[in-house]
């Protein structure tokens, strides 16, 4: 088993040598890190001078320069996208990520583990602005996704490849790749990890980024519950609807024999919108059916997923 790390970083000048020599260093004591990607997230600074006079004649490392700043999980993505190891480990370039816990995470993985997750049980971050509303929102994430982990924030984290492949990260996505692959039945377990408060530069983070987070768990829950049957979603909205409508009938006919006018009663005009509403959904419903079939059969992704396979008692990989 080979591990990548990958290291998106935005305007970090002043960690990265520090950063390499502590990278470097776990490198040195297990070799099973072979690989690091460093990804410069359009820093306006010298993080990218520095990080090609730190380590860019190294062979194991590829500088990536994206043209503007794409945002974390866009920056992780391409670094995803580069490495072809077994395992792949994202991390912050802070420091306050510490690596010497890599080769714990590691090992968690090769004791069958698809993914390992950081958790910082002391998290050395303002109280009020970071971590009361990352602990609300680690509540709402596992209880919404139905995959709890305590620290859905933490970058450093240990995936298995098939894990990541066909997962396309957007917005914030990269948090929520646990739940996104929770569909595979992967096997997940946490780790707590060693956090550090911030020494140098100044956190890209705020309360700003906690109403992104939560749009995207409205995302991240529709995909992983109804990713391959959006009627049984829209249906639910639409059953709803009509046996709303169909109750304002009775209602309005009952009304109605007792003497009420039907034009006048509100029930009637509202029986009608239920109606209307519940027309809607099925055909949201339909549409979705119909792109759904598009994206699965036109890439020709399976709506499953192996974990091993053998062949004549023997093991073999499945693509």
């Amino acid at each position: 088993m080979n591990a990548g790390v990958v290291v998106p970083l935005y305007n970090e000048e002043a960690n990265i040598a520090q950063l390499w020599e502590e990278l470097r260093a776990v490198a040195a004591r297990d070799a099973r890190i072979t690989r690091f990607v460093f990804v410069d997230d359009g820093s306006n600074d010298t993080t990218f001078a520095r990080l090609r006079a730190a380590c860019g004649d190294d062979p194991r490392v590829t500088i990536l320069r994206l043209r503007r700043n794409f945002g974390q999980t866009a920056a992780l993505a391409a670094g995803f996208d580069v490495l072809d190891t077994d395992v792949i480990v994202p991390m912050d370039g802070d420091l306050q990520n510490d690596p010497a816990d890599i080769p714990r995470l590691l090992d968690q993985v090769a004791q069958g583990y698809d993914v390992v997750s950081g958790w910082r049980r002391r998290r050395q971050d303002p109280w009020l602005t970071r971590r009361v509303p990352s602990w609300l929102a680690n509540r709402l994430i596992s209880r919404i996704t139905g995959v709890h982990l305590h620290d859905y924030g933490c970058m450093l984290k240990a995936y298995r490849r098939d894990v990541l492949h066909g997962i396309n990260l957007y917005g914030e996505m990269h948090r929520f790749i646990p739940s996104l692959a929770a569909w595979m039945g992967i096997r997940v377990t946490e780790l707590e990890v060693n956090h550090r408060p911030r020494r140098a530069g100044k956190s890209k983070y705020g309360l700003s980024r906690t109403l992104r987070v939560l749009l995207d768990l409205i995302n991240v829950k529709f995909l992983v519950a109804y990713a391959t049957s959006p009627m049984q979603f829209f249906g639910r909205f639409a059953l709803a609807s009509f046996l709303s409508g169909l109750a304002c009938a009775i209602a309005t006919t009952v009304m109605w024999l007792r003497g009420w006018h039907i034009i006048q009663n509100p029930l009637f005009t509202l029986g009608i919108f239920f109606f209307l509403v519940g027309f809607q959904f099925i055909s949201l419903g339909l549409l979705g059916e119909m792109i759904v079939r598009t994206y699965f059969e036109s890439q020709k992704k399976p709506t499953y997923a192996v974990r091993e396979a053998y062949t004549g008692g023997k093991e073999h990989s499945h693509k």
